[in-house]
């Protein structure tokens, strides 16, 4: 079992939110409140430090009393963002979660912490949902400057050189907010 003190929450919002016109996930309203405090009050409680992956509106953030860390390596997607998170991280595990998901999995930093070192990642009902995982830092720091050195920027492929096992969340279907049709579905106003 993980202490919070030994996990950092990396919420990952650095996306453009192209098929969404431009529109910024984290700022999204939801239950009355942005989607970045929403996904950062849902696991708040087993981390012991929250860090988020943006690379805009710092000040917006910070004013939610939130940390953000800037892509270091720009325009490689997610792996950008990964990069950025374990390069901030400062504790042992670093649990990712991507700003558009629709529901985090209940327990989810616990039954990915069951599969031991380096981690594992999730898979729903649809499949792989590769951005909601749990990393040990250090290996995930060695295995993203050798995929960004070699131009290789599949999350996946990276986790498959971690040996990152995948964790079934049996009759959990995610959801991701890519769309306006997603967005209208879980109930969110544009």
């Amino acid at each position: 079992m993980l202490l919070p003190a030994d996990v950092t929450l990396g919420i990952l919002a650095g996306g453009r939110g192209s098929r969404l016109g431009g529109r910024d996930k984290a700022w999204l309203i939801r239950n009355g409140q942005p989607q970045v405090r929403q996904v950062a009050a849902q696991l708040a409680h087993a981390c012991g430090s929250i860090l988020v992956s943006a690379n805009a509106r710092f000040d917006r953030y910070r004013a939610h009393g939130l940390e953000t860390v800037a892509d270091i390596t720009r325009d490689v997607g997610p792996m950008g963002g990964l990069e950025a998170l374990a390069d901030a991280c400062r504790t042992r595990w670093l649990l990712t979660v991507p700003i558009d998901l629709v529901e985090v999995p209940d327990r989810v930093l616990g039954r990915l912490a069951e599969a031991g070192e380096p981690g594992a990642v999730v898979e729903d009902d649809d499949g792989p949902q590769p951005l909601l995982a749990l990393y040990e830092v250090d290996p995930l720091r060695r295995a993203c400057a050798v995929a960004l050195e070699s131009g290789a920027f599949s999350v996946q492929a990276m986790q498959g050189q971690l040996g990152l096992p995948a964790v079934h969340f049996a009759g959990v279907r995610i959801g991701n907010l890519n769309t306006a049709e997603d967005v209208n579905l879980a109930g969110i106003q544009l």
